[in-house]
């Protein structure tokens, strides 16, 4: 038997959206664009023009907002009596008891028909941790509420979750809730 603080599973997902980063890296190119034509090629923008402090500041904080939001992961990992799920960049975190999970099924699904796109969304299947892929573990809490997890890994995060309620003598999961 593991020890409590045993990882059982993990995973780490980068969202691999080109698009996106090209979207979220035009306003700091704009703005230092905009700051070089100032400050080194002396054509003030507006009227009355900005001061170079703040052009400095403002580009200066595009650009670490750009680099916080480019480097955001999705990190699950399931412990013998946990599984926690979170964005890593983001104050965004779930932590669901293994007792507490009544189905675990590897599934397949469209995030943007499904849920609007990726990161934590609400949709169909509940509230969703959505990185990259079409792959996911649908999780069923005892309390009714649902659960989608994205995984590059479904079918062996379902079946480790099923081994971590057998660990804690829980009763199995009803037959076909590792895969559908």
């Amino acid at each position: 038997m593991p020890a409590d603080n045993a990882i059982l599973f993990r995973e780490k997902q980068s969202f691999r959206l080109a698009y996106a980063r090209v979207a979220l890296a035009l306003p700091p190119l704009v703005l230092l664009i905009v700051t070089l034509r100032q400050i080194v090629w002396h054509h003030p923008w507006g009227n009355p023009p900005t001061s170079n402090g703040n052009l400095l500041f403002l580009t200066i904080l595009l650009t670490l907002v750009y680099i916080r939001l480019t480097t955001v992961r999705l990190v699950t990992e399931l412990r013998p009596d946990r599984l926690s799920v979170a964005m890593k960049g983001f104050l965004r975190r779930v932590r669901v008891p293994v007792a507490d999970i009544r189905t675990a099924v590897a599934v397949e699904y469209d995030p943007v028909a499904e849920y609007r796109g990726y990161g934590v969304r609400s949709g169909p299947r509940g509230q969703a941790y959505i990185a990259s892929g079409n792959q996911a573990v649908q999780l069923e809490l005892r309390d009714g509420r649902k659960l989608l997890i994205g995984s590059q890994r479904a079918k062996e995060l379902a079946r480790c979750v099923m081994e971590a309620q057998r660990q804690l003598g829980l009763p199995r999961l009803p037959k076909g809730a590792q895969k559908r």
